[in-house]
């Protein structure tokens, strides 16, 4: 086999494998890590903000560990704070 043939070889296997490749999109998942997800509150938020726009939460999780964690209980959802601002919000099964 020429060298030619085998270059035009590889390039062919080489092109078909880009042709056949997925598509991951993470344009979702990039959104929601940095405007959370709709009807819960958004990392970074104050816990004043939070209760501003939440209202009073079911129960309040005092804080542990260092820095020091606490916990807020809605309805549908658990916010995460680190001091006074959120970390997480997630949903309540």
């Amino acid at each position: 086999m020429s060298r030619f043939a085998a270059f035009t070889l590889v390039l062919l296997v080489g092109s078909t494998a880009a042709v056949n490749a997925d598509t991951l999109d993470m344009s979702a998942a990039e959104a929601e890590a940095t405007f959370g997800q709709p009807g819960k509150p958004t990392r970074g938020m104050s816990q004043a903000r939070v209760e501003a726009n939440y209202g009073e939460p079911e129960a309040r999780k005092s804080a542990v560990g260092d820095p020091p964690i606490s916990r807020w209980d809605y309805e549908n959802f658990v916010v995460y704070f680190e001091y006074d601002k959120v970390i997480h919000a997630v949903s309540r099964r």
